[in-house]
C-alpha cells in the first residue's frame, strides 16, 4: 500500500506519516516514510524569490526521482508513505497512492506554528505569507482528486479514525 499525506507547512504531515510507520511496524508490516524534502535539487537549481530560496515553489523538488523511488520500494515493503507539501502536485505520483491524506489546518495555527519554528532562523513575515499563498496555489489536492480523507491537524490526531479509514476506504471531510 502506498499512501500519500499532504498539507500546508507545519499541519502534522510528518507527525501522521510516524504514528503511521510505528502502528504498521507494531503490526509486522515493512513501512518506510519518504519525506519530500529529501528530493529537493541543489539549492543552486531552486528558484529565487526577493533574492531568497523558494523552497516552497514545486520547481524545488525532483518527483522523478521521488517517483522513482517511490516505486522501486513498492516491491520492498508492504507500506510505503510519502508525505509532502507538494504530496499532490504530481499527478503520476498521485497516481501510485492508494491512499491519500490531507493534514488541514488554519491559516491562523500556520501562522503560530511556523512562527515558533526557529530551525531556518528569522523568517520574514512576506516570506512566510509566500509559504501559506504557494501551498494554496500548489499544494491544495485538486478537486477532481477523488478519495482523499481530509484529517484536522489542529490537535492530536484520531488514530483510530485513521486506520479505519485505511482499513475500509471510507470518503471523510472535516
Amino acid at each position: 500500500m502506498i499512501i500519500g499525506i499532504g498539507g500546508v507547512s507545519r499541519s502534522g504531515k510528518s507527525t501522521l506519516a510516524n504514528l503511521l510507520v510505528t502502528y504498521f511496524r507494531k503490526n509486522g508490516k515493512k513501512a518506510i516514510i519518504f519525506h519530500q524534502d529529501d528530493f529537493v535539487f541543489p539549492e543552486t537549481q531552486i528558484p529565487k524569490i526577493k533574492n531568497k530560496t523558494d523552497w516552497e515553489s514545486p520547481q524545488s523538488i525532483d518527483f522523478k526521482q521521488y517517483r522513482e523511488v517511490i516505486e522501486l520500494f513498492r516491491t520492498r515493503f508492504d507500506i510505503i508513505i510519502a508525505e509532502g507539501l507538494f504530496a499532490f502536485y504530481d499527478e503520476t505520483i498521485c497516481q501510485l497512492y492508494d491512499k491519500k491524506f490531507h493534514v488541514k489546518i488554519s491559516k491562523r495555527t500556520f501562522l503560530i506554528r511556523r512562527a515558533m519554528d526557529i530551525r531556518w532562523g528569522y523568517e520574514p513575515t512576506w516570506f512566510i505569507d509566500h509559504v501559506w499563498q504557494s501551498f494554496l496555489k500548489y499544494g491544495k489536492p485538486h478537486k477532481d482528486l477523488k478519495e482523499i480523507v481530509n484529517i484536522s491537524g489542529e490537535d492530536e490526531f484520531d488514530m483510530e479514525k485513521v486506520i479505519k479509514n485505511l482499513n475500509l476506504g471510507i470518503r471523510q471531510n472535516s
